[in-house]
């Protein structure tokens, strides 16, 4: 279970590889708890889909410690124009579309609005699928354990999006796994998880970077730099 932070502020995790790591300890010690005929964890058929671009710094390190494949699953917030950093629903890979009807009944988005918005984050998607695979096609979830990983969930939107299109893609198994949430997020995925591995939710939440000491922007580089390490160790393996 996670736990609450509420006696004074300060930074959880010295950065997104440093919450990694402590994912993958909790990771490991439910994966033995599910499975104690088989404690290995790189015989677990695993496959951590990150959620880019702050969750696969997470994820590497996850996949890393777990002997598992990585990939991304792309989602995109659907922000309100004008005060984008406010989501009114997210779009992920697959075309799932989650809204929050509350926040658009209240705004008054009309649906061409909503509909446009939408048009211009799934084109979005579409580029960053080329960008960073360059080439290499998606790995399946199907039938497989899959940990679906970000840096962490604020309204959680963006990470629901992602649950319902691999419910969709009939994975064996899915976990959610995030080193920090708000308790609002937190709660939503109990119905949409198998599992859910959260270090901590804190109240007052503030924001995802204000638990981070390091949460300097991930790069599109970054990103492919790391896919492409865990397909080289994904080979060697």
């Amino acid at each position: 279970m996670p736990w609450s932070h509420q006696e004074r502020f300060e930074p959880l995790f010295l950065d997104r590889t440093e919450a990694g790591r402590i994912l993958a300890e909790r990771l490991k010690l439910l994966i033995r708890n599910q499975n104690p005929q088989n404690q290995n964890p790189r015989h677990q058929n695993l496959l951590i889909l990150s959620l880019p671009r702050g969750g696969v710094p997470v994820g590497f390190e996850i996949a890393h410690q777990l002997h598992a494949d990585l990939d991304v699953f792309l989602v995109r917030k659907i922000g309100v124009p004008g005060h984008e950093e406010l989501a009114m629903g997210a779009v992920a890979s697959g075309g799932i579309r989650v809204l929050n009807d509350a926040i658009i009944n209240d705004i008054g988005i009309p649906p061409s609005v909503l509909d446009g918005v939408t048009g211009r984050e799934r084109k979005e998607i579409a580029r960053r699928e080329l960008l960073y695979r360059e080439g290499r096609p998606p790995l399946s979830a199907a039938d497989r354990t899959v940990i679906l990983v970000d840096d962490g969930l604020a309204t959680g939107a963006t990470m629901l999006a992602a649950a319902r299109t691999l419910r969709a893609q009939r994975p064996e198994r899915l976990i959610i796994a995030i080193p920090v949430a708000s308790q609002y997020a937190f709660d939503q995925f109990r119905d949409y998880a198998d599992d859910i591995v959260c270090v901590a939710t804190p109240e007052p939440f503030y924001a995802v970077g204000a638990w981070y000491e390091d949460f300097a922007q991930v790069s599109d580089e970054e990103v492919r730099e790391l896919l492409e390490r865990a397909a080289r160790e994904h080979s060697a393996r």
